[in-house]
């Protein structure tokens, strides 16, 4: 049985924070180990540095020498790979790269990215230790084709850049929604991009015609200005909280479509589980988002949020574009972004490596 060191620099895949880059990480985990090999989370050791605080850097980098020392020497002597998830600017790796070289074990990365643009400024040293982490990667997996642009540009010697597509932690699909019921948005309330992206929904449903429903999911420290986004539209809309898993699910099912413009998302895993569940996806065509989404046509953001609502509206009074969509959008799922995908593309170019230090 291969063992394999498994770490994520942003955050933990235990921490209580619910976030897609910490569903990720446990799907990924899921993946890698769906053929038999034992996947260990080696460290929680966060590197995050959200503000560019040159003190907090200086602090981490101290902790994580230790971190690293401490798993030089106490790393299982079977351990034959190590995985890290999520390496970037604001969360280097300052572990993985350290802890390989010294125990002579491959040295992976998932979801990597490299900013140039940082290497000078508040983040310039955790930007420079993060493309030095991926230059000692022998193998990136990439989940978007913007990611590829810089990875591919400044990719180290015969480094290879494999695609692994986002995916669902699951073989198969879930039931699908009748699309009988109201419009579902799913989104953290927090300030940013994601409030950015409720005020575009909050502008587009100006624009509808006739009668709608419109079912909110997610919480967060801006609740407050979602809910005065969203008060000239009355009993029109339902805030649901958060949910937990079985609870989102039960929500894609009983929605008529799924509607998120995706503000500088990095992908988005609620595209992917909307569609899962056969729902049509209202969104914006943005890098990134445009990786997860079945084949079509979606508005630019440059068409703002009347254009949205046009497509909302068109989905709404043709049942058969809607009903086509979101079959489309079901078979997109289930033949690129579920977990036997992932697993192969992972162990089809993990393998050699494996074997080279058998």
């Amino acid at each position: 049985m291969t063992r394999i060191a498994f770490y994520a620099p942003m955050k933990s895949p235990h921490s209580t924070v619910p976030s897609g880059d910490r569903e990720m990480a446990r799907n990924l985990m899921t993946a890698i180990a769906a053929e038999g090999a034992q996947v260990d989370l080696v460290s929680e050791f966060r590197t995050y540095d959200k503000t560019g605080d040159a003190d907090l850097q200086s602090r981490l980098r101290a902790a994580a020498q230790a971190e690293a020392q401490r798993l030089i020497e106490t790393l299982p002597a079977d351990t034959g790979l190590w995985v890290t998830y999520h390496n970037y600017y604001k969360a280097p790796d300052l572990l993985g790269p350290q802890v390989c070289r010294a125990r002579n074990i491959p040295y992976i990365q998932l979801e990597s990215t490299r900013a140039t643009s940082r290497l000078t400024g508040p983040w310039a040293g955790f930007a420079e230790a993060a493309h030095q982490a991926c230059d000692a990667a022998q193998v990136i997996f990439y989940f978007t084709a913007n990611d590829l642009i810089t990875l591919k540009r400044e990719r180290f010697g015969s480094q290879a850049l494999v695609h692994m597509p986002p995916f669902l932690p699951t073989t198969t699909l879930p039931a699908a929604s009748d699309c009988a019921g109201p419009m579902l948005t799913a989104g953290m309330m927090r300030a940013g991009d994601k409030l950015r992206s409720y005020r575009i929904i909050a502008e587009a449903l100006a624009h509808l015609d006739g009668d709608w429903k419109l079912d909110i999911a997610g919480d967060g420290p801006a609740r407050n200005q979602v809910e005065a986004l969203m008060a000239p539209y009355g009993d029109k809309i339902r805030f649901l909280g958060q949910l937990d898993r079985d609870a989102m699910q039960a929500a894609y099912q009983r929605a008529s479509l799924f509607l998120w413009p995706g503000v500088n998302e990095a992908y988005g895993m609620v595209y992917l589980e909307a569609q899962a569940a056969g729902l049509p996806v209202v969104a914006q065509d943005r890098p990134g988002v445009r990786d997860v989404l079945a084949p079509g046509s979606y508005p630019t953001p440059e068409g703002g949020p009347a254009a949205l609502a046009h497509v909302i509206d068109a989905l709404r009074n043709d049942p058969n574009l809607h009903r086509t969509r979101g079959t489309a959008a079901r078979a997109h799922i289930e033949a690129h972004h579920l977990n036997p995908s992932a697993t192969r593309t992972f162990w089809s170019a993990v393998s050699p490596l494996l074997e080279d230090t058998a």
